[in-house]
């Protein structure tokens, strides 16, 4: 198998490039933090000096980036690098980014001799260190199938959206379920805070019935804990909403909900918390009712 490149190892990033070198994946990794690859070269990558070499040695490049200014930087955007570095390249974009910014990316890709697939892809830490994550795909049909097969040691499935942006949208639409979800499940966990009742039995009744979840199971579970423990950070959901919220607007969508998560979020990060796991959104609930938890109430405080 010819070299693969991966570029951004972050919360997400290391583990889903770890599973790909334990499944044999000839990898090659740059951060700009450089010590975010140690485990993965451990593993057996190779360490690049930049992304240059990433492209230089490879025919398809995953990007997990921190935003699109990242990706720019990466890709030597509107520099003499650009083409250079895509020509006859493969890039994979993995992050969630604005889908506007990506079809205009695709475009200038495409314009330079490279192909671009979007993989965004659904799950938070755990899922990416286990290889159990959702993966979406857009691009032209013989680079999405090129790609297809490097998703296996990372995602439980795999789905093929159409063109770009599409998979990006669909991860929009996953997303606005995840947040308004897990807010509410915060707000459920708060009303019976300040109810006085048994936040385990809670937990345990919500377990029993229909509306459990892998990911209601994980988040009631650092509520009754008070263990906010990043798996899919508050800055993070934030960014996301907004980016949810500006291609709803686009599309004259009304996202109600959607609003009324943004503001708690916004006031759980200015609280303090932005790279808590989004389940801390239950701290601009306790702020807005004006009260601590109380010792004497279960499991909820601290």
């Amino acid at each position: 198998m010819d070299m693969v490149g991966f570029i951004g190892l972050g919360v997400m990033g290391r583990p889903m490039a770890l599973n790909l070198v334990r499944a044999g994946v000839p990898l090659i990794v740059w951060n700009r933090t450089a010590s975010r690859c140690d485990p993965v070269v451990a593993a057996g990558a190779r360490r690049a000096d930049g992304p240059g070499e990433v492209f230089e040695r490879s025919e398809v490049v995953l990007l997990m980036p921190a935003d699109e200014t990242a990706i720019d930087a990466i890709l030597g955007r509107g520099s003499a690098e650009f083409a250079s570095r895509v020509r006859g390249r493969t890039v994979v974009q993995m992050g969630t980014i604005d889908a506007s910014y990506s079809l205009d990316l695709a475009a200038e890709i495409a314009a330079a001799g490279g192909d671009y697939v979007e993989a965004p892809v659904s799950g938070s830490r755990g899922p990416a260190e286990t290889g159990e994550l959702v993966g979406m795909l857009a691009g032209a049909d013989r680079a999405v199938e090129r790609v297809r097969p490097l998703l296996a040691p990372m995602c439980a499935e795999v789905f093929v959206c159409g063109a770009v942006p599409s998979a990006l949208v669909m991860k929009f639409a996953v997303n606005l379920f995840l947040i308004t979800m897990v807010t509410g499940l915060a707000e459920a966990f708060h009303f019976a805070e300040e109810s006085g009742l048994d936040a385990t039995l809670l937990e345990r009744i919500l377990d029993a019935g229909p509306m459990a979840s892998a990911v209601s199971r994980v988040k009631a579970r650092k509520l009754v804990r008070s263990d906010f423990e990043v798996q899919a950070a508050i800055a993070d959901v934030l960014k996301n909403n907004q980016l949810i919220a500006d291609a709803a607007r686009g599309r004259g969508v009304a996202a109600p909900l959607l609003d009324a998560c943004h503001a708690l979020f916004a006031e759980t990060l200015d609280l303090g918390h932005a790279g808590a796991d989004m389940a801390a959104v239950i701290h601009a609930l306790r702020a807005r009712t004006g009260t601590r938890p109380r010792d004497s109430r279960r499991s909820l405080s601290g």
